[in-house]
């Protein structure tokens, strides 16, 4: 492929004569692909044995929830297992950002430059069902795929803004135990995945990023609690916009300092040759190149604040006083509210919507506000209708009615399509399922199923 000259010199003086020329040929070989599991509803075990002819390789090494995929792999995006939210398709190194922060369960979690939602999908699996995922991306845009995609994978504990990070910083100042910030930059690793992002490259440079990077991590620290975590992250090569920017962030912020990353073979150390004052800590940080390991660029650095950890708290769960949707819940559900509810949610009601929300209302005044929390559903002429994203939340044991669709015969996609189904269908509402996993809502009657899957959702025919 055709580099910018200016870049291929640039990664010489990096890497020296003989591994640049490693670079260079691998950057003519095909890119890897891969996905990642979604562990909070299925394990990569499982999704192997339910996926014989998906064409799944080997893991990929930093990332237990990754799985490369063979050239063969048929297309992924449309198998209705990807609706289920089972999966995520996602570039390998791309995965290591959010496979580095350790989460714990319970913890508030903040990705601050999110869309289209790969990262956070990945941190909301790995608190599956606990704590609180606020997920936000500037450009309301990209916000609004970000927002499918994190109801799509199930994230009911998920919070979707689109706003500018020095708002947040003043809203949550000490508040989340992990934040995430997969900085915009100029892309240098992905121009294999990406050819045409040199065309950015040679618009913007790396002076342009490194500016934006310097101005949203103060924000993103101030917003880190005592003794909590902060990710960054990059896709580029660029050392001013990697370990130049990490230094210049701990000269800021010396209350913060790196923490040791489970490097595995073909993973780079950070290099502190590369900044301007060289610091053995750099080394600590992580860099991914093509021709050492299976992935495109990426660099990563993880810090930890000084403090002690005080961790979360529970509220109790509130079951809100409207009877549409406590008459539908008592209707259609097999079990208790609050087993079907975020762990330490309340509902609130806005409007003619629903919501289990984690954060009270005045926390969130102000801001660009996509989904304040779950939506449950919304109340029409003082009757609920559940919606797509609190399906997505559900098991099958915890509805009344379900309509398993099989794959086999086409039926999935079908529904997937918008199309009414005809079969022996439970009256009333059904959670539509697909081996067991919920695509949708269907409501029948006389054995007439008709399609309430989400219409900006649907396959195209």
């Amino acid at each position: 492929m055709k580099l910018p000259e200016s870049f291929l010199q640039q990664v010489k003086e990096l890497l020296g004569q003989e591994e640049y020329e490693k670079y260079t040929q691998a950057m003519e070989q095909p890119y890897a692909q891969a996905l990642r599991v979604n562990t909070a509803k299925i394990s990569p075990e499982a999704l192997r044995e339910k996926m014989p002819q998906a064409g799944l390789g080997e893991n990929v090494p930093w990332c237990e929830a990754g799985i490369y995929l063979s050239e063969e792999s048929p297309v992924l995006s449309k198998h209705p297992f990807y609706a289920a939210g089972l999966y995520y398709l996602q570039e390998p190194s791309a995965m290591a950002p959010a496979a580095f922060l350790p989460i714990e369960k319970g913890d508030k979690v903040l990705d601050v430059c999110a869309a289209p939602g790969g990262k956070s999908t990945a941190l909301g699996a790995k608190l599956a069902g606990s704590g609180l995922l606020v997920t936000n991306d500037i450009r309301p845009s990209r916000a609004r795929a970000l927002l499918k995609n994190v109801e799509l994978f199930g994230l009911g504990n998920g919070v979707v803004l689109s706003e500018n990070p020095y708002k947040h910083a003043q809203r949550f100042a000490g508040f989340f135990d992990k934040v995430l910030v997969d900085a915009p930059c100029s892309g240098e690793g992905m121009f294999r995945k990406d050819p045409t992002i040199a065309k950015n490259w040679l618009q913007y440079g790396t002076e342009y990023y490194a500016k934006l990077q310097r101005e949203i991590l103060p924000h993103a620290a101030k917003m880190v609690a005592p003794g909590g975590m902060l990710l960054y992250s990059t896709c580029t090569y660029s050392s001013e916009e990697d370990e130049q920017t990490v230094q210049d962030f701990m000269d800021e912020f010396p209350e913060f300092h790196l923490v040791d990353l489970p490097k595995c073979d073909g993973i780079m150390d950070g290099q502190p040759q590369w900044a301007k004052r060289p610091d053995p800590e750099l080394s600590k940080c992580a860099r991914f190149w093509p021709h050492r390991l299976r992935g495109e660029g990426h660099f990563v650095a993880l810090f930890q604040r000084d403090g002690a950890h005080e961790g979360y708290t529970e509220s109790t769960v509130n079951t809100g006083k409207s009877n549409a949707w406590t008459k539908w819940a008592a209707e259609n559900l097999t079990c208790r509210v609050e087993d079907v509810l975020p762990e330490g949610s309340h509902v609130e009601i806005s409007g003619e919507k629903v919501y289990a929300m984690l954060l009270p209302s005045d926390k969130l005044n102000g801001l660009r506000v996509l989904r304040p929390g779950l939506l449950l559903g919304e109340i029409s002429h003082d009757r609920f209708e559940p919606s797509q994203a609190f399906a997505m939340v559900l098991q099958e044991n915890q509805v009344k009615h379900t309509a398993e669709l099989d794959i086999a015969s086409g039926e999935a996609v079908r529904y997937l399509k918008g199309e009414t189904l005809n079969g022996d269908f439970a009256d009333g509402w059904n959670l539509v399922t697909v081996s067991g996993y919920p695509l949708g809502w269907g409501k029948a009657s006389g054995g007439v199923l008709k399609n309430k899957y989400l219409k900006g959702w649907r396959m195209m025919k």
